[in-house]
């Protein structure tokens, strides 16, 4: 697979860097907000994000256990916090709209584990990281090019 050259719009990616910094700081969790990222990354097909938010994860303090498991999260068993599933879940529920909603019980899960702000905060991370993967796969960008 080649790389493609379509060019990004400054303006729209500044755009996303500015949503994803916001969405990353109201949640105020970084190794979720990572943990997110990572997991709609793989649903995704995104290597490129998917690399860089293994970086971002590891240096944030985040385990090679934790990020081999990520993939398999629901089976994990305590190896994610209540908390950090209802995240997962609902990051999958986000990502893989196939019956063209949320449903309810990914919704509310996590509205157990988040106030509205937080919920609000962790939408908006699992929109933005969906938006930069449909970016980078369109693109074919071949992780690698990340520079912390």
């Amino acid at each position: 697979m080649s790389a493609r050259t379509t060019h990004l719009d400054k303006g729209v990616g500044a755009a996303l860097a500015a949503l994803s910094a916001a969405a990353k700081k109201g949640l105020g969790d970084p190794v979720l907000a990572e943990l997110v990222m990572m997991r709609a990354s793989q649903i995704n097909a995104c290597a490129f994000c998917l690399d860089m938010h293994v970086d971002i994860a590891v240096r944030n303090g985040e385990t090679a256990k934790r990020i081999a498991l990520l993939n398999a999260w629901a089976e994990a068993g305590e190896v994610f916090s209540e908390r950090e599933r209802a995240a997962l879940a609902l990051t999958e529920a986000v990502t893989v709209l196939t019956d063209g909603f949320v449903p309810d019980e990914a919704y509310e899960a996590a509205a157990k584990h988040f106030g509205d702000s937080e919920l609000a905060h962790l939408i908006g991370v699992i929109t933005v990281i969906n938006s930069w993967n449909r970016v980078m796969v369109s693109r074919r960008t071949e992780p690698g090019g990340y520079a912390p």
